[in-house]
C-alpha cells in the first residue's frame, strides 16, 4: 500500500502541472508534441507501482496507455481515455499565461483546464488512488492518453488503433471528454451525457479556370467560380433534423422548464435552446447539418486572373446524413468544383440505456441527488471515433459540477480557459464512483 493521498487534493495539483506543459497542436507537425505531457503522464503512473506503456507515432507525438485488471475477467474492458494535446494559445489575449496554471478566485487557469486537462488529471486521481489503496474495478480498465486529438488523431488514437489495436482487446466500450458537466434549466442542474457526435468532413473546393490578365473579360475566372460556390454553400439553410440525442435533451428540458415541445414543429426548439443559457449556443448546432467556409486561397498578383482558386469547408453532418451531405454540397457548389478531402470522419451514436449510462447516472445521483441527467450531441468530436473503429462504443462523462452563470461551453478553445477547483473534486470523486461500479 502507498502512503494515503486524498484523490481530490491529488487531482487539483495533477491539473495545475499538466496546465503548466505547453502541448500546443498547430495541425501541421511544428508545435511541442505531446512528448512532455507524456512523460509527466508516465511519472505519474510509475511513482504509484503501475507500469504504463508510452508509443511514439512520430518524434515527440506520445500516447500513454495502461490496462489495468478488473476483478471479473470474463467481462469486457472499459476503455478510459483522454488527449494530452491542446489547440494553441495566443497569449497577448489571454488575462493570464495560458500555461502558467495559476490557481485564482478558486479557478486553475491554463490552456486545456476545460478541453481537456481537467479530465486527464481526473483520470490519472482515480488510478492513483487505485493503486495507493488497492481497490480494483469491476471489469478491466484500458487507460488511454492520447496525442493528437485537436488535428484528428492521425498521431494519435487513430495510429494507435491500427497499428497497436491489441492494446484495446476485449474493450466493448469508452468513456471521455466533453460530457457530464452541468448547466442550469429554471434553476434546476442538469447533467449533460454525451452520447452522440456529429460526423466531420473538411473538404477543399478547387476551381480551375483560365489564367489571363486582370484587364481582360475572362469568362473562365476560377475566383469568380468559387466565390459563387463558397457564397451559396455559405448562405445554405439546413433542414433541421432531430435526433434521437437531441429529442432527449430537449424533451428533458421541456419538463424542467415547463416548455411545450413538438419535434415535428421547428418553432418550440429555440425556446428549449434559451432555457439552456450559454449551453444553447453548444448544443443548437446539433439540430443540423452545417458548413461553414473557413478559408480561401488564390491569386498571386492584383492584375492578374489566376488559373485555380481553392477554398476550405468544415461540414459537419449528423448521424446517417453524410450521403446527402455531400449531395447538397455538390449541388449548391455547381458544375466546375472539385472537392477534394482534407480530413473526414464519421457520426456517431450510442444508446441512452444499459449497464454503463445506469452506472454514469447513478455515480451523479449520490453526489448530486436533486440533479437531472440528460443526454446531447456533440458538434465536434473526440477520439471515441478512433475506438468505435474497434467497435467501441463511446460516451463523454468528464463529470463536473459548475457554477450558475459560468460560460464552461464557451471556453472549449476559447480565451481565459479555467476550470473551478471545486468541480474538479466533485470530478473525481464522480468518476471514482463510476469507475467502482462500470
Amino acid at each position: 500500500m502507498q502512503p494515503s493521498v486524498d484523490p481530490q487534493d491529488d487531482v487539483v495539483t495533477l491539473c495545475r502541472d499538466l496546465l503548466r506543459i505547453d502541448s500546443s497542436n498547430y495541425g501541421d507537425g511544428s508545435g511541442p508534441g505531446e512528448r512532455a505531457a507524456a512523460e509527466y503522464v508516465m511519472a505519474a503512473l510509475t511513482e504509484v507501482g503501475w507500469d504504463p506503456e508510452l508509443t511514439e507515432s512520430a518524434p515527440r507525438r506520445a500516447t500513454v496507455v495502461l490496462r489495468i485488471p478488473g476483478t471479473d475477467p470474463t467481462r469486457p474492458a472499459l476503455v478510459l481515455h483522454g488527449h494530452t494535446d491542446v489547440v494553441p494559445a495566443r497569449a497577448a489575449d489571454w488575462r493570464v499565461d495560458p500555461f502558467g496554471g495559476e490557481e485564482i478566485d478558486g479557478m486553475l487557469w491554463g490552456r486545456g483546464a476545460v478541453d481537456m486537462k481537467d479530465m486527464d488529471a481526473m483520470i490519472l486521481a482515480v488510478v492513483r488512488d487505485m493503486a495507493r489503496t488497492g481497490w480494483r474495478p469491476p471489469r478491466d480498465l484500458v487507460v488511454a492518453f492520447f496525442a493528437d486529438e485537436e488535428a484528428g488523431g492521425d498521431y494519435g488514437a487513430r495510429w494507435v488503433v491500427a497499428n497497436r489495436p491489441e492494446l484495446f482487446e476485449g474493450a466493448t466500450e469508452a468513456v471521455s471528454e466533453v460530457g457530464g458537466f452541468s448547466v442550469e434549466v429554471a434553476g434546476r442542474r442538469a447533467y449533460l451525457l454525451q452520447t452522440a457526435e456529429k460526423g466531420l468532413a473538411w473538404l477543399r473546393l478547387v476551381a480551375t479556370g483560365r489564367a489571363g490578365h486582370g484587364s481582360q473579360v475572362n469568362e473562365a475566372n476560377a475566383v469568380t467560380a468559387l466565390a459563387g460556390a463558397v457564397a451559396r454553400i455559405g448562405n445554405h439553410s439546413w433542414p433541421m433534423d432531430l435526433t434521437p440525442a437531441v429529442r432527449g435533451l430537449l424533451a428533458g428540458v421541456a419538463d424542467l422548464a415547463g416548455l411545450p415541445f413538438d419535434p415535428d414543429d421547428p418553432g418550440t426548439v429555440p425556446a428549449l435552446l434559451d432555457a439552456l443559457g450559454h449551453a444553447g449556443k453548444f448544443v443548437g448546432t446539433t439540430v443540423c447539418t452545417s458548413a461553414n467556409p473557413t478559408q480561401l486561397a488564390a491569386g498571386y498578383k492584383a492584375n492578374v486572373v489566376p488559373g485555380r482558386a481553392e477554398a476550405t469547408i468544415d461540414v459537419r453532418f449528423l448521424p446517417g446524413e453524410e450521403e446527402m451531405a455531400m449531395r447538397t454540397l455538390a449541388e449548391l457548389a455547381g458544375p466546375g468544383i472539385r472537392f477534394e478531402d482534407v480530413h473526414r470522419d464519421i457520426a456517431l451514436q450510442a444508446p441512452l440505456s444499459g449497464a454503463l449510462v445506469d452506472a454514469m447516472v447513478a455515480a451523479i445521483g449520490v453526489e448530486d441527488p436533486e440533479a437531472v441527467v440528460l443526454p446531447y450531441m456533440l458538434s465536434g468530436g473526440t477520439d471515441n471515433k478512433s475506438l468505435a473503429r474497434l467497435g467501441i462504443t463511446g460516451y463523454g462523462f468528464a463529470p463536473l459540477r459548475l457554477p450558475p452563470g459560468l460560460d464552461f461551453a464557451g471556453m472549449f478553445h476559447g480565451v481565459d480557459e479555467r476550470v473551478p477547483v471545486d468541480a474538479l473534486k466533485f470530478g473525481v470523486r464522480t468518476l471514482a464512483r463510476f469507475v467502482r461500479t462500470c
